[in-house]
């Protein structure tokens, strides 16, 4: 279409996160239908994060622009770095091939997610041992070269880029014949799934071995707080997990619709070999499911709450009302280590948060395989 319309030379500048060499593809198509047209061929990744967009756009850690290492692709590279310098500071645009550029904005996100699975391997651990995540990641993360961010333990990552960027990377590796390296970003998101295996295996041990017939709350939905996306969102395979025991789901989030809950439970997800990405719901496991739009309604007479998204609000619910309108025992299992467990205890709610110690009553049911 961009050579269809051309009548002057262009710059074409590639946005989104793609398999490398896709700006050798653009290159070609171009150049084949240029009518004596000169096309040249930028990548210029975003790192723009859902929820922060705007502030990372004024103010990004970097811009990174990848071209041709030619006159005529220096050219191109200097007038998009001369639209940047508006107002990122030139220390902070970052140049490099083509390639580079488009393998960057994958590697970023590949170390990201890595960091998740990391801590939350190291949750697993703690659990057995009696260590507290939160203090080892903290302890970690004052090590200068590793830094305390992307060092929460969690049920799990989620979001439209880190699985699909990974798989891309994955392939690229087979493709050039690095199955090694290609094992290696996979268990990335092996350990993702495992994750939300163990949360649900958790819930349903902790139970009594059963959730069947039983209220869960589920509060939260999105992948994330500050944003209605649910891409990815471990919230699903945790979902599919308690309604394959038969359990009765009561989902609240601020801002996700019913609609896109019901869409996102009654899809059918890619396989990855793992045991919670099961085939759609069918109609009567749908009735299971209602939504509703307040944490108190979605409690009442619940047996227990999954917290899937760390939205602020939930730090503050009155949990002793929560308590007071559950069945008994009453549980609570943080999927984001947002609750003060302690306090919850007190109260009379027997907590499970990912990476701390257990209770007495969690160390008596271990989590089944």
């Amino acid at each position: 279409m961009i050579a269809d319309v051309s009548k002057s030379d262009k710059i074409v500048v590639e946005k989104s996160t793609v398999p490398v060499k896709t700006a050798e593809a653009i290159e070609k198509i171009l150049t084949h239908n240029s009518k004596g047209i000169n096309f040249q061929i930028l990548s210029n990744p975003e790192f723009l994060a859902e929820g922060t967009a705007i502030q990372d756009l004024f103010n990004p850690d970097r811009v990174l622009i990848g071209g041709r290492e030619t006159p005529e692709g220096n050219k191109a590279v200097q007038a998009l770095k001369d639209v940047y310098a508006h107002w990122v500071p030139e220390d902070r645009i970052l140049t490099t091939n083509l390639w580079s550029a488009e393998l960057s904005k994958l590697a970023a996100n590949a170390f990201l997610a890595q960091r998740i699975s990391s801590v939350n391997a190291m949750s697993a651990l703690c659990e057995a041992t009696g260590a507290d995540v939160t203090q080892v990641s903290y302890a970690v993360g004052k090590d200068t070269r590793i830094g305390p961010k992307f060092l929460n333990a969690s049920v799990g990552f989620g979001g439209s880029c880190f699985q699909k960027d990974i798989l891309n990377l994955v392939y690229i590796c087979e493709c050039n014949g690095l199955p090694e390296v290609a094992e290696y970003w996979k268990q990335v998101i092996k350990i993702n799934d495992y994750q939300k295996n163990r949360f649900v295996n958790r819930v349903v041990s902790s139970m009594f071995n059963t959730v069947s017939n039983k209220k869960i709350a589920i509060l939260g939905f999105a992948f994330k707080k500050d944003t209605g996306d649910t891409r990815e969102t471990p919230a699903i395979d945790v979902c599919k997990g308690l309604l394959g025991d038969k359990a009765r789901l009561s989902i609240f989030d601020p801002q996700v619709t019913v609609d896109q809950i019901k869409r996102d439970l009654t899809m059918k997800k890619f396989d990855w070999d793992h045991p919670l990405h099961l085939q759609p719901m069918s109609p009567t496991t749908v009735k299971q499911v209602t939504c509703v739009w307040d944490a108190y309604e979605a409690t009442k007479d619940a047996h227990g709450i999954c917290i899937l998204t760390e939205w602020d609000e939930f730090k503050n619910l009155d949990f002793k009302r929560i308590y007071d309108n559950m069945q008994k025992p009453a549980f609570v299992f943080d999927g984001r280590n947002i609750v003060n467990v302690d306090q919850l205890r007190e109260i009379g709610f027997i907590v499970y948060s990912i990476g701390k110690p257990l209770d007495a009553w969690l160390k008596d049911m271990p989590a089944v395989a």
